[in-house]
C-alpha cells in the first residue's frame, strides 16, 4: 500500500526516518510506502488543496491514500486555524467527500512533539532553560513550541537548526515518549497503523 504523505517544513521531512523506524517495529511484514510530498512552508488551502490530494489519488503512480500534516501555528496574523480540531475540519471541508484523504494538524507545531525530550535539548545546548509547562501542545500561538526551542540553543551560546537538530533529538528518544504525551501525534501515528492494519496505540 502507498501513503501520499503532505508536509510542511524540513522538520516534518527530517522527522520521515525516525517515523518509519518506529512503523517497521510495528507493522513487520506490511509496511506502507510512504511516499513524501514536500510543500516549502505551508500545505496548499481551499480548491488548491483538493487539487493536490485528487491528483495524489489518481493516475498510473496513484497513492492509495492521502495524509496531510498541517501545523495549527502557520505565523500568519490573525492565525489560519484556533487550533488542531478546526484545521483538520477546514482541511476535509476543503477536499470533500473523499474518504482516501486524511487530515492531521500538529498542535500548535511540530516541534510541540520535541518538547517532550527536553533533557535532550539541555544536553545538546548546555542550557538550564526549563521546559514550558504543561502538555507539549498546549503551547500556543504566543510562543509557540519552536520559540522556546530557539530559546534554549540560543542560551547554549548555539542556533537552533529544524531539521538538523529535530533529528538529533529524535535519534536518541523513544518515540512511544512524545505519543503518549501529545494527542495529535498519536492521532496522526494511529491512522497509518489503521490504514495498514495494524494495532492503535491506545
Amino acid at each position: 500500500m502507498k501513503i501520499a504523505l503532505m508536509l510542511e517544513g524540513k522538520t516534518e521531512r527530517a522527522f520521515l526516518v525516525h517515523l518509519r523506524e518506529f512503523l517497521e517495529q510495528h507493522l513487520a511484514g506490511n509496511m506502507p510506502k510512504l511516499d513524501p510530498v514536500p510543500y516549502d512552508g505551508r500545505i496548499p488551502k481551499g480548491e488548491k488543496l483538493k487539487r493536490h490530494v485528487m491528483l495524489l489519488l489518481s493516475g498510473p503512480r496513484a497513492a492509495d491514500h492521502v495524509i496531510a500534516l498541517t501545523d495549527v501555528y502557520t505565523g500568519s496574523h490573525p492565525p489560519d486555524f484556533r487550533d488542531a480540531e478546526e484545521a483538520k475540519a477546514k482541511m476535509k471541508a476543503w477536499v470533500g467527500s473523499e474518504p482516501r484523504f486524511h487530515p492531521h494538524a500538529a498542535q500548535y507545531e511540530f516541534e510541540a512533539w520535541l518538547l517532550p525530550y527536553w533533557p535532550t535539548v539541555q544536553q545538546l545546548t548546555g542550557s538550564n532553560k526549563n521546559a514550558p509547562a504543561g502538555n507539549p501542545e498546549t503551547v500556543n500561538h504566543n510562543h509557540p513550541p519552536s520559540f522556546h526551542l530557539s530559546e534554549a540553543f540560543r542560551s547554549g551560546k548555539s542556533k537552533y537548526i529544524k531539521a538538523r537538530d529535530a533529528s538529533r533529538i529524535l535519534a536518541v528518544n523513544n518515540l512511544y515518549v512524545a505519543i503518549h504525551q501529545c494527542t495529535e501525534l498519536k492521532s496522526f501515528i494511529n491512522t497509518i497503523l489503521s490504514l495498514s492494519g495494524g494495532k492503535l496505540i491506545s
